[in-house]
Order: structure tokens, then sequence, then C-alpha cells
């Protein structure tokens, strides 16, 4: 069985497609009803945390550090989110987002008919 790192990360994609997938997995996780309540409070306690005018490390003080603090709260939380909601629901949610139909044009394979059945037309 895959771990939910592996699913996540199991197509070799560019950064923005994978910080999309994630965001839409965060997204289907939170909905979710079989997800726990309080381990919904993670990725909102981080967004909170980024919006929020208190910060561990101020910008103006540390202005490199204090743009990493805000991003590195942030990958926390949704990663241990992600990390402790049941592996099945995560798996679940993860298989249809890879379902999803890609943006790009594909023509369908072509292909010989099998079983054709020749019937004539009737009266009746």
């Amino acid at each position: 069985m895959a771990n939910k790192r592996d699913l996540i990360n199991s197509q070799n994609t560019g950064f923005f497609q994978d910080l999309v997938q994630r965001i839409k997995l965060i997204g289907k996780l939170m909905g979710d009803k079989r997800i726990n309540f309080f381990l919904k409070i993670l990725p909102v306690a981080s967004l909170v945390y980024l919006v929020a005018p208190i910060d561990l490390a101020p910008g103006l003080a540390l202005p490199v550090i204090g743009a990493l603090d805000d991003a590195a709260i942030l990958w926390l939380g949704t990663t241990l989110f992600v990390s402790l909601c049941p592996e099945e629901i995560v798996q679940e949610h993860m298989g249809g987002l890879e379902k999803v139909v890609d943006s790009t044009w594909h023509d369908a394979p072509k292909e010989e008919p099998t079983d054709i059945v020749e019937v004539e037309p009737r009266d009746e």
C-alpha cells in the first residue's frame, strides 16, 4: 500500500501543480465529515497565524526570517494535517483528484470495432 507522501508526489509535475493539488486535497479533507474537527484546526490556525498581526519573528527586525517563519508555520500546519488524517481517506481523495481530466487535448485512440451485430429493421 502506498503511503501518503508517495500519493501526493506520485506524478512528476511542477511545483505549482503540486501546490494546487495539495491545496485541493486539503480543501477536500476539510470538507470531509469523517475527519476529526480538532484536526481541522491545524490548517485554519496556520492561516490565521499568517494574517495575524502578531508574529514570532517580526519582519521589520529580521526581514528574511520574518517571511520564512510564516511560510514554515503554514507548511508545518498543512503537512501535519495531511499526515494525521486517516490514510484511507487521504488515498480516496487523492484518487479522486488524479481522475480529473487533463487540460490538454488528446485524441481518442482509434479502435477497430469488435463484435458487430448486424440487425435488419422490422415493421411493426
